[in-house]
């Protein structure tokens, strides 16, 4: 009797080091997958479909990795080991953490619609001129989309708005090129009313461009804007959120 006891103990002991382990390498793999793709790509070491098959492997290897900590856990619930317990909790935490960034872009994904050029102003767009060459060959269009574009951008961003500010046109300019400097952007070209810049994303490195409109009004400067990708039918929300937050800060910064 105590031998078959002692048996049993071993197997159970052997099981939970096995889950465990076995756990926490599909919770390296899935960090690895989720965490270098985007390096990888902007790197040039993978094209940008292997990048987005490495996340998706991340998303199942982090599943995997939920499934057997659960497992782990409930086993270790009826085996009384605090030990394996602690990493069952441990792992279905840390991938918890490591899915929700992915988990808000697919929900943005779902909820965008499929533009990736907005602009402040869809009847009259600012027209880029100086990174004309490089967005004439990259595969985006260089010109503005159009009424269906400009309607479906209405009626998903209604707060992409122009501003209008009471300052000398100088002052503006001077304070849209400060902020464009702090946003990171590269800037290509300044005229007296134009900015041109280009914005690289974080994590994957792609490259939206934008232009800022000055032009100047009865009580002040009315500033436009626009922010268009090069790559990718859908922006998710990006350049939408881009403008809105560079015309917040700049109307902040001319307070």
């Amino acid at each position: 009797m105590a031998k078959g006891a002692n048996h049993q103990q071993r197997r159970a002991s052997k099981a939970t080091v096995l889950l465990a382990w076995l756990s926490m390498l599909a919770l390296i793999v899935a960090a690895s997958l989720l965490a270098g793709a985007g390096p990888a790509y902007r790197w040039e070491l993978i094209g940008l479909g292997d990048a987005f098959n490495f996340m998706r492997n991340g998303v199942y290897a982090a599943t995997a990795a939920v499934g057997l900590s659960v497992l782990l856990l409930l086993i270790s619930i009826f085996t009384r080991r605090i030990g394996a317990s602690v990493v069952a909790i441990f792992v279905i935490v840390a991938t918890a953490a490591l899915l929700y960034m992915p988990w808000q872009q697919w929900q943005r994904a779902q909820q965008a619609p499929v533009i990736h050029d907005i602009t402040t102003d869809t009847q009259n767009p600012p027209a880029f001129v100086a990174l004309r060459a490089a967005r004439e060959a990259a595969p985006n269009a260089v010109d503005y989309p159009g009424e269906a574009t400009a309607h479906q951008q209405q009626n998903a961003y209604p707060n992409v708005q122009p501003i209008n500010v009471t300052a000398p046109k100088a002052t503006v300019l001077a304070a849209a090129q400060a902020e464009v400097e702090a946003s990171g952007w590269q800037i290509a070209a300044i005229t007296e009313s134009t900015i041109e810049a280009t914005a690289t994303t974080h994590w994957f490195g792609f490259e939206d461009d934008v232009i800022i409109r000055l032009t100047e009004q009865q009580n002040g400067v009315q500033v436009d804007m626009r922010s268009a990708s090069r790559l990718g039918a859908s922006d998710v929300g990006t350049n939408a959120l881009r403008i809105e937050t560079f015309l917040d800060n700049l109307g902040k910064r001319l307070e």
